[in-house]
């Protein structure tokens, strides 16, 4: 749980760097610094679905979590939500909630932050989280320089999402063997495609939404695992 704390912090503190960074910059270099992540948005989803599409062994389970999480976020309307929240806290609500949704789904969706919590849970290994923390303090830097201090409200939802896997650890663990890390970050990379889609002003897509989606490819593989459908 040590790596956890220190990934939680450390996104804490790229954001208030990023955000003094960001007073001192001119409006031309806060939009270069928009387009910027919002290209490496778009770059982080597109080798995200590159790299797990040829690992996913249920070649139709992005399509069907999508679809169904995008369902069931939209019925409960969690973009909707999530962007009156985060208004009513910022004088700039639109444009945070955009950042901040992409904070949370470059820094929660990847290898580091799911197989680290497991690692330190099972072995007290905290390699992966601390390389996750280096990896998300430059990012929290640049994200904040662009949207401001309020990209650290993503490490109350990193926190609590890599505290949840550390908890199931030992559940988890066999599962991840068999696919899931692979699944899972396939539909996390189109969610940050749409993210970076998004900051672009290419095609506003609610990504919050879409959030459920991650919960289809676990319930699944807990099925498969249940039944012996494998």
């Amino acid at each position: 749980m040590l790596g956890t704390l220190v990934n939680t912090t450390t996104i804490v503190i790229g954001s208030a760097v990023g955000a003094l960074a960001r007073r001192g910059l001119g409006e031309r270099y806060q939009e270069i610094l928009y387009a910027a992540m919002g290209l490496a948005a778009v770059g982080i989803g597109v080798n995200a679905i590159v790299t797990s599409m040829a690992q996913s062994i249920y070649p139709v389970l992005f399509i069907a979590s999508l679809a169904i999480g995008g369902v069931v976020g939209t019925a409960i309307d969690i973009s909707g939500r999530f962007n009156r929240f985060v208004t009513k806290r910022s004088k700039d609500g639109g444009g945070l909630a955009q950042g901040l949704s992409t904070a949370i789904m470059i820094f929660c969706i990847g290898a580091l932050s799911i197989l680290g919590p497991i690692n330190s849970a099972l072995y007290g290994d905290e390699t992966y989280l601390l390389t996750n923390a280096t990896l998300d303090l430059v990012t929290s830097m640049v994200l904040a320089s662009s949207f401001g201090f309020g990209i650290a409200f993503a490490a109350i939802v990193l926190f609590c999402w890599q505290g949840a896997i550390w908890l199931l650890a030992g559940f988890l663990a066999p599962l991840l063997d068999g696919g899931l890390m692979a699944e899972i970050t396939l539909v996390g990379g189109f969610m940050i495609l749409a993210s970076g889609l998004g900051i672009l002003k290419i095609k506003d897509i609610p990504v919050m939404n879409l959030l459920p989606a991650l919960l289809v490819p676990p319930l699944w593989f807990a099925f498969v695992a249940l039944t012996g459908l494998a």
